[in-house]
């Protein structure tokens, strides 16, 4: 067995021993379920009327849950019929529920460690002396309706964390804390890259600062698919429900869809761009001669996310997406997904994301369409196509799409979370009759139907603009930083040379900012290096300006010492970071 499968087991065990302590401490509590996540675990509560339970209660229950640990009690398993199963927990609603949908027949167990009953699959560590009472931590408070359904009762939610050894837990808090320091939505206050306003959720006011970025890194996307062979498009915002019943949106999809209504016919605003691409590609007669078609699209769509999800710029309800649609051929399916797979290792590369990529490959579910003969090609292109551009994957089965499979890329940021990014989609369904109908003539002259690849590198530039902030705590390579370079004079006769040096970068298509305000240097270079983390920080004087150069501070982070350009050389210096999109300064 695996290790993180045994510390599963052990986070799923410490669950159980914390519904007992909550259970011993607030009589009346009804328990719901307590599974293991990826850093420990959680289990909803309902608890009595009267009592408020908080983050001001964690010390007894730790303290609770150590005294169980300690006694070294076994936990006991033991298989029951439903009826039993029943009559045991005649007193629990929730359990009650998830006993009454299992089907007749099926196994049901239950576990027992110091008289706490729990109905449960496990498995469980054979006693609690194997739960390290030094390696678990409550650590928050949250609120969950019971099967995620507003209408069903909202439960209380509490998180812990667990770990194997103490030493993992205090890595883990020492990674939280350095988490919340790089909060997106602190650095974007700090860096003023944007806000969010409570009247509209979900929706990002970008300010100059974090629109410069977020421009910089779209043309910087729009360059690379360019490059790759691609054309760019754009769809409408705003398109007819007779469209998105027959893409099957409406259908499917209709409860995240903003819908409005004019002249008595029924719109919705796109929640995702490829209906519209097909659009495109059946507006003319295609040959398999136009094939592969790559379309790009920067397509901002809407998602009517409920408001209890949203996350600062990483969750949102307005985004835009580095979308593009590639109709080809089956045959030219390992190909064009080789392809993707190289252009998007080079753009990670270019944020220092390339080391540690992980790839999954998700197969045919049972609930899918289309033949198993056409689903093993598709897996077998997928799976080449990785080879062939030197990744490794992990096989998800089961895990696709019910109209094909795809391949997910996840990155790993400066703290080591994993961040899914990237994807590729075979679809077959779309461009089908049954669907949009997008057809071209074959070699013999007879019509078909295109296979279509949903692809994305970046997926939400503003979700990828979040993980930006993060990964760099503000202080990002100087190519994307919408401050490149600050121009502080030593004095206030040396603002007209500080002027003149912002006009020659700016002319030169380098973001710069000549601080001449009334503050003395000092200051300023305070407030730049704090607050902007500015990559390059040029001080000017009588010997600058008699010589035509500027004496550059580097960023902390970059170790260079200070040093000494003629202006025309920093211009160069710049340009060439900005080429080859450095990942630093």
């Amino acid at each position: 067995m695996a290790v993180d499968e045994k510390l599963q087991i052990v986070r799923h065990s410490c669950a159980h021993v914390m519904a007992e302590a909550i259970t011993h401490l607030f009589p009346g509590t009804k328990i719901a379920i307590g599974p293991a996540i990826d850093t420990g675990f959680y289990y909803d509560f309902d608890f009595p009327k009267d009592t408020k339970f908080s983050d001001t209660d964690f010390a007894a229950v730790e303290k609770e849950m150590r005294k169980i640990i300690s006694g070294n009690h076994d936990f006991v398993r033991k298989e029951v019929t439903k009826q039993e199963a029943l009559e045991l927990f005649k007193d629990e609603p929730y359990k009650l529920d998830l006993i009454e949908k299992l089907v007749d027949g099926e196994t049901i167990s239950t576990y027992e460690q110091d008289g706490y009953l729990d109905l449960c699959r496990g498995p469980h560590v054979a006693n609690t002396k194997e739960i390290n009472a030094q390696a678990f931590k409550l650590m928050k408070v949250a609120g969950a309706y019971w099967h995620g359904d507003a209408n069903q009762p909202m439960l209380t939610r509490v998180y812990a964390a667990c770990f194997a050894k103490p030493n993992d837990l205090k890595d883990y808090l020492k990674m939280l804390e350095e988490a919340d320091k790089r909060d997106h939505r602190k650095l974007g206050v700090q860096l003023d890259l944007f806000h969010l306003d409570p009247e509209d959720p979900g929706q990002i006011f970008w300010h100059p600062n974090g629109w410069s970025m977020y421009v910089t890194l779209q043309d910087y996307m729009r360059k690379k698919v360019v490059q790759d062979g691609y054309v760019e498009v754009n769809t409408p915002a705003v398109m007819p429900r007779t469209l998105w019943e027959r893409s099957g949106h409406w259908g499917h999809y209709q409860q995240n869809m903003f819908i409005t209504e004019s002249e008595k016919r029924m719109f919705a605003i796109k929640p995702m761009n490829c209906p519209g691409a097909l659009e495109i590609f059946k507006s003319r007669t295609r040959s398999y001669k136009d094939l592969p078609l790559r379309m790009a699209e920067f397509g901002h769509c809407v998602r009517n996310e409920p408001s209890g999800t949203l996350h600062g710029i990483m969750r949102v309800r307005g985004f835009v997406q580095d979308d593009a649609h590639i109709l080809c051929t089956e045959e030219q399916i390992e190909a064009e997904v080789t392809k993707f797979c190289h252009l998007l290792k080079d753009v990670y590369k270019d944020f220092g994301f390339d080391k540690n990529l992980l790839v999954k490959l998700s197969t045919m579910p049972d609930d899918h369409v289309g033949d198993e003969k056409t689903w093993q090609h598709a897996e077998s292109a997928l799976a080449a196509a990785c080879k062939a551009a030197g990744m490794d994957y992990e096989i998800q089965p089961g895990e696709g799409a019910f109209y094909g499979p795809k391949l997910e890329f996840t990155l790993i940021d400066a703290l080591g979370r994993q961040w899914q990014c990237g994807t590729i989609q075979l679809d077959y369904q779309l461009p089908s009759a049954e669907r949009l109908n997008a057809e071209y003539i074959g070699a013999d002259n007879q019509k078909h139907h295109p296979v279509m690849l949903h692809r994305a590198v970046l997926g939400s530039l503003e979700r990828f603009m979040g993980i930006l902030i993060e990964n760099y705590a503000g202080a990002f390579p100087a190519w994307l930083h919408f401050e490149q370079a600050a121009i502080v004079p030593i004095g206030k006769d040396f603002n007209d040379y500080a002027k003149k040096v912002c006009e020659t970068l700016v002319a030169a298509g380098i973001r710069a900012t000549a601080y001449t305000d009334d503050d003395n240097m000092k200051n300023k270079i305070k407030t730049i290096t704090s607050t902007h983390k500015t990559p390059y920080i040029l001080v000017v004087g009588q010997k600058e300006m008699d010589e035509g150069t500027v004496a550059v501070r580097f960023r902390a982070d970059s170790g260079l010492p200070q040093k000494t350009f003629k202006l025309d050389e920093f211009v160069a210096y710049v340009e060439e970071k900005v080429r080859t999109h450095y990942n630093g300064i």
